[in-house]
This record gives structure tokens, sequence and C-alpha cells, in this order.
């Protein structure tokens, strides 16, 4: 029974860089699955009733998503777990952790602008876990660069071995469809942003004159040309090499027109892997094990403003998870019953019996969790993997009214619980600093502390470069280095030391200094530090 459940289970992140197209995507998936039965362009979306996946108000007010949304929808028999992450640079801390309740990828490129920034800083952290990835290469209804110029950049700029698994026939203006490489099949395309495209076309062999009557002779020459190209130069497609990182397939479409969707997701089906195996500090747990386990990678207050409710995001890993049933909360070291555990599509929550490993199930929270937390029947357990990164940005918190101090302590703590932003804590007098990827974040922080909390506060800016956490086995030299640099020293939320360095170069001069402590841009030390 575990089993069955397990193999039907598909659960991964859509990831890209802003504007790439990826909130599209999301929607265009939830109308192929059957989740939604009609979509509007995500621009109007997002001005009159925002897209499906986008719910906090200030991700309307501003058009970007900010926040990682939950959506599952049964497919061809399988029950498919999306996470739509943000693509602002200011919210990936919250995608890197998401990748880590994730069994695989879809990363979602630009066909006019190419791999940019944040697709190279997204790549790196599903290569640290070695985890599948499906490009999909988006907007060819628009005028983009060569496809296999694309394809020389995304093997260069990722690291990664691409392998076609569509070809474009034309581009913008002359775009006529995808040839389907991996079934055979030619789609026309057709200007659909609201319906389903149906025009498929089963070709069997590329060589069919009936590609030459549909598209015409110039396009299908080419079409021949390009394809024959791709299976000579191009390693064919390897499940295994996928499902280990170091094989991309990619795909070709627009999803603003519903196009090229399709084969993704039917391919994806085929292809991406189950729920995998999960590492945690004792020991590596398997999903069909019988016993249930799993973690928290995301918590988040107020997903319904009309309601004060705060949300644990848990990932199953093992087992069957059971409403109503005790469970093992390995830090506080206590058992929680959970009579409400919900599944989600977007913003809306249904109340679940039972979930499975792949499966994210919502927990309502009353303050007992933080992120990376780990639920079991009994077992001691705690998963790995779920890091905090350096942050880039600092700002020292100053309190504005004195009467609401414990609102405000409580305001900061759970919100950097949840993950918004990080707090360091300063010695003497408890100075809080707090630390982000980006600008934007402190928006976010300043509204929901005097919504939430009532509590009121000034952000000052501090010069700093990098955050360091810092671990050495020789624990006199760390008490030494930390007495010495006192001032540049504070601790984060489980109590490790942190150093901040003003600039790159005084890190460097800090690292040949004391050659034996290790300098990391992570929490979770299994990752390189600072080099």
């Amino acid at each position: 029974m575990v089993s069955d459940e397990i193999l039907r289970r598909r659960t991964f992140a859509i990831i890209s860089h802003p504007d790439a197209g990826k909130t599209t995507l999301t929607e265009k998936l939830l109308l192929f699955g059957g989740a939604i039965s009609t979509a509007g362009a995500v621009k109007n979306n997002k001005i009159n009733k925002s897209a499906t996946s986008d719910f906090l108000e200030i991700e309307k007010q501003r058009g970007i998503s900010v926040a990682t949304s939950v959506m599952g929808f049964e497919y061809a028999g399988h029950k498919v777990n999306i996470l739509d992450t943000p693509g602002h640079r200011d919210f990936a801390e919250d995608t890197y952790r998401t990748l880590s309740a994730v069994d695989s990828v879809i990363l979602v490129v630009d066909c006019v602008k190419g791999v940019e920034e944040q697709t190279r800083k997204l790549m790196q952290v599903c290569r640290m876990r070695n985890t599948p990835v499906i490009i999909f290469i988006n907007k060819l209804d628009r005028e983009g660069r060569d496809p296999f110029e694309l394809l020389d950049e995304l093997e260069q700029e990722l690291d990664i071995h691409v392998r076609p698994l569509s070809w474009p026939i034309g581009m913008g203006s002359t775009f006529k469809g995808v040839y389907n490489i991996y079934d055979k099949e030619l789609r026309l395309f057709t200007v659909n942003k609201t319906k389903l495209a149906k025009d498929v076309v089963a070709v069997g062999d590329i060589s069919s004159p009936i590609i030459d009557n549909t598209v015409g002779a110039t396009f299908a020459a080419q079409l021949r040309d390009n394809v024959a190209f791709l299976e000579e130069y191009y390693e064919g497609f390897d499940l295994d090499l996928y499902r280990e990182g170091y094989l991309a397939p990619v795909f070709f479409g627009s999803a603003s027109n519903n196009f090229g969707v399709g084969e993704l997701l039917d391919t994806f089906i085929k292809i991406a892997p189950s729920p995998t195996p999960t590492e945690a500090s004792q020991r590596e747990v398997l999903p069909e094990e019988e016993a249930f386990s799993g973690f928290i990678f995301k918590i988040h207050a107020n997903l319904d403003p009309n309601h004060r409710d705060r949300i644990a995001f848990c990932r199953i890993c093992s087992g069957k998870f059971e409403r109503n049933k005790l469970y093992y909360h390995t830090r506080l070291d206590k058992k929680i019953r959970f009579s409400s555990p919900t599944s989600f599509m977007a913003n809306e929550k249904s109340l679940l019996e039972e979930a499975w490993p792949g499966d994210v199930v919502g927990l309502y929270d009353t303050g007992s969790f933080k992120i990376g937390d780990t639920l079991t029947e009994g077992e001691v357990l705690q998963y790995k993997g779920i890091p905090s990164f350096a942050p880039e940005i600092f700002r020292e918190v100053v309190n504005k009214d004195p009467f609401k101090t414990k609102q405000l302590e409580k305001g900061i703590r759970q919100l950097t619980d949840e993950g918004v932003a990080q707090l360091f804590v300063q010695q003497p007098g408890s100075r809080k600093i707090i630390g982000t990827v980006g600008e934007l974040q402190f928006d976010v922080i300043k509204f929901r502390l005097l919504q939430e909390y009532g509590a009121s506060c000034d952000l000052y800016s501090l010069n700093y470069y990098k955050a360091c956490w810092i671990t050495t086995e020789d624990k006199d030299l760390l008490a030494r280095f930390v007495s010495l640099k006192g001032s540049h020293i504070a601790y984060d939320k489980d109590n490790n030391p942190v150093f901040f360095a003003e600039t790159a170069w005084v890190l460097r001069s800090v690292q040949e200094s004391y050659p034996t402590l290790k300098f990391h841009l992570t929490s979770d030390f299994k990752f390189d530090s600072v080099k």
C-alpha cells in the first residue's frame, strides 16, 4: 500500500529568474492537470484577481511571487505536488529551503534573455543536492535567441549536460510549433491563453510528408536537419543520468499560450523520480518504511488574513501520516496531535485524513515549530540539508515603542523562525541584527511586525560584507578568536558563533591568520567553507 502510493507521487519545484514565466507555467500545469478549468494571462491576473499561486497582499500589489505556494492535483494516475517558488532574488532563501523538500525541479529559462544571475544561483543549489532538473525554454512566441546557442549557454553556465526532448519550428513571428522528439509528435502553435491546445499531429517518422504539408517544405527541411544534428551531437537521453542530476532534458514552448506545457507534463510524469530516500543525521530514511517521519521546511502566518493562523509546511519522508494521531517532535521531546491537517491549492486549504511520502501537509502551529524540525512516530531523528545562507544586507533593530518590547521580541523571533530573515544577537546588550539577501524582505518584516504584533521599529543599516558561521575542532582557538573579535561576533538562533566581515579583504585576512578556523556561507556545514 505504502509503496503504491509512493510510486504515484511526483513532488517538484518550479524555479527561475524573475519574469522568466515561472508562475505562468505553474498556472498552466494546473490547467493541464484539471485543477483549474481556465486561466488568464498572468499580468491580467496579477492586476485584477492575481495568479492562482500568488496570495499574499504584497504579491498582488507588486506582481511577483515572494512566498512558496504548494499545490496538488491528480494527473494520469499520479498525485502531482507542485511547489511554486519566489523568483525574486530578495526571497531566494525561501526557494533554497523549498529545494530540500522536493524530488526534482523544472527550471524555466526565457528564450530571449537566456541564463540569468538567479538561474545560476538556483542551479548551484540543485547541483549541491544532485537534484534532477528538467529545463523549459519559454516564450518561443517572441523573437528569441538561436536554440543551439541557448543549449550551449545552458551547459556552460549551469555546469550540466542537456538533451532536447522537443525542438521548436521557427520562433517569434515564424513560430509554427514544436516537434516532440521523445514521443515523435508534432504540435502546432496557436495563440491560446485560456484553453488547452489540441492541435497535435502524430507523425511517427520525422521524414513523413505530413510535416511538409503541415508546416511547409522549408521549415520541415530545417527541422530534419536540426534533429539529425541533435541526434549526432548530443548524447541520448539516459534516465539514470537525469535522475542522478547530471543530464537535463530540455523542452521548448510558450507557457502564456499553454503551448509545450502538455508535452512537458506528460514526459515529466514518465521520467521524474517518485519520493527518494532522505538523509538524517542518524541514518538514511527510506520512503517505504512503515513508520511516519517528516520535516518542516517552511512556516507561514496569516495565509488567511481573516484568521490569525500559523501554518507549518511538513514534507512527508516515510510512512503514512494520519489525522489525530500523536507524533513525536524530536527537538522539543514531546508528542503532538494534529486535528486539522490540510492539503493545499495555493491559499485554498482542505482538511485531509491521510498523506504519504512526497506529500506536503499543512500543520496548524501555535509556535512549536522551527524550520528544520523533525516529526516521527517515536524515533529520535533530525533531518539534514535545510540550511540558512549567509545574508548580504544587515539592519540593526531599534524599538520605537518601549511599551511594546515584548511584542517586538516575539514578532522578530517568530518571523525569523519562519525564515523571513535571519536573526543574530550580539553581546553585550542583546543587540539584535537582522540579515537578509534582499531589501524587499525588510519591507515585509516591518509590515508584518506592525500588522500582526502591533510592534513598530526602525531598521538601521550596518556596513557588513558577509556573515560567516565559524567551526573548528580547536575550541580554545575559537574562544580566543571570539574574545579578540568580540565586536564582530554574534550568535544565530541556535547559538552558533557568526563572524561579521566588513569587507572581502577582511574576510580573506582573517582566514589567512586563522587557517584552522573554517568560515561557512551556510549553516549546513556539510557544504564547503568560504574559499
